[in-house]
């Protein structure tokens, strides 16, 4: 392109600027970029349309109509071409960076809880248009499929496994139901945590828990030592059907707090819980359990529902005592989920409803895998050896 022919592009830009005033501005963009990326590829081929120079490295190979959103409203581009297609435009580059960057931020959104409307809303607000609701369904579209593929990868050895459930608001058949998010962590022959599935079920019955359990096992999961929960019932009959010959610790935390549903009289309650923390941080299982015979025998007269109740369940709280002494700490509880449920309330907590099961579930998949990257990048949690 000659100065002459420049100057004529720019003087047309202007032109539109005088005469409509900011009115028609995508006009004046279009030209603008228009004439850079003609130039671009002037210097590119180290001449000018029609130059004969010994010097050039290729030739035109006429235009690609392009049209670009932007703040201004939509741009109408002729992106130049060359034989050999080896050029592109570097600042209609920095667009489609533009371009992946707001994709990413709709997954981020995504991500973040937003629902589709806040998310049509807050692009208009950043970039000037308004991302379609066909759109913003291409994007979950490819997020979903990266989050299916990272919940059937293959599994491996976890000696120790921790399953938990937490409830989200999902509507369903035109009401609002509580659904249950599933969830099991792993801990590695290395020691470090993974989170190795997730799932969103309308319940928490035996046979949502043992689909569950049941693909875990499908990918591959093997090698597990001891699997550490609450005493759900579904979750019980789930884990003696698929993995029956696994131990099973029963969260001591969770011990502690149905223990009190059983203590009838308030003074007693900080004496009964304490007694059942020394049994549980006993050194060994045979102190463990002189202690244990000891509480039973005390309450046996006064308080009778305890001494029944606890002869089973605190029988369950100590399976521990056959795992290595180093691991028993972490072992006794579900606590260690209390990062990842924390992350995925404070997600969802800005959705407050979801429209569907698979919205629930893209969201709280994308968190686990986040926090499970972060977990098997940091130190061990375990010390196998």
């Amino acid at each position: 392109m000659t100065c002459q022919q420049d100057c004529s592009q720019f003087d047309l830009a202007m032109e539109l600027l005088i005469e409509n005033g900011f009115d028609n501005i995508a006009d004046v963009v279009g030209v603008l970029m228009n004439t850079a990326m003609q130039i671009e590829r002037s210097r590119h081929l180290q001449a000018i349309p029609y130059e004969r120079t010994d010097d050039r490295r290729g030739y035109a190979n006429g235009y690609k109509s392009k049209t670009m959103k932007t703040r201004f409203g939509e741009v109408k581009l002729a992106v130049p071409q060359t034989r050999d297609c080896e050029f592109y435009p570097q600042s209609l580059e920095r667009g489609q960076r533009s371009e992946r960057a707001l994709k990413l931020a709709l997954a981020e959104m995504y991500i973040q809880g937003v629902s589709t409307r806040k998310v049509a809303k807050i692009t208009e607000e950043l970039c000037g248009f308004e991302i379609s609701s066909s759109e913003v369904s291409r994007a979950s579209a490819t997020l979903d499929e990266q989050l299916k593929q990272w919940r059937e990868r293959p599994l491996e050895a976890f000696p120790y496994v921790y399953l938990d459930a937490r409830y989200e608001k999902v509507r369903h058949g035109g009401v609002v139901v509580s659904s249950a998010v599933l969830v099991a962590i792993g801990v590695s022959s290395t020691g470090h945590r993974e989170v190795l599935g997730v799932s969103v079920k309308l319940s928490e019955n035996e046979v949502h828990w043992r689909d569950f359990l049941s693909s875990l096992k499908d990918r591959g999961l093997h090698g597990v030592k001891l699997f550490i929960s609450d005493a759900h019932e579904g979750l019980k009959a789930a884990r003696r059907a698929i993995f029956p010959t696994v131990p099973w610790q029963r969260c001591q935390f969770h011990l502690q707090q149905n223990a009190q549903n059983y203590v009838p009289r308030r003074r007693m309650k900080q004496e009964v819980a304490e007694r059942i923390r020394s049994i549980f941080t006993a050194p060994n299982d045979e102190e463990a359990q002189r202690l244990l015979a000891i509480f039973l025998d005390d309450y046996r007269q006064d308080a009778p529902e305890l001494a029944t109740w606890a002869e089973t369940a605190l029988q369950e709280g100590l399976v521990v005592m056959s795992m290595p002494k180093a691991h028993r700490k972490r072992l006794r509880t579900v606590n260690m989920l209390e990062r990842l449920n924390k992350e995925i309330l404070r997600r969802t907590r800005v959705a407050t409803l979801f429209p569907n099961t698979e919205s629930c579930l893209r969201l709280v998949t994308a968190v686990a895998m986040e926090t499970s990257e972060e977990w098997q990048a940091s130190k061990v949690y375990l010390k196998m050896e």
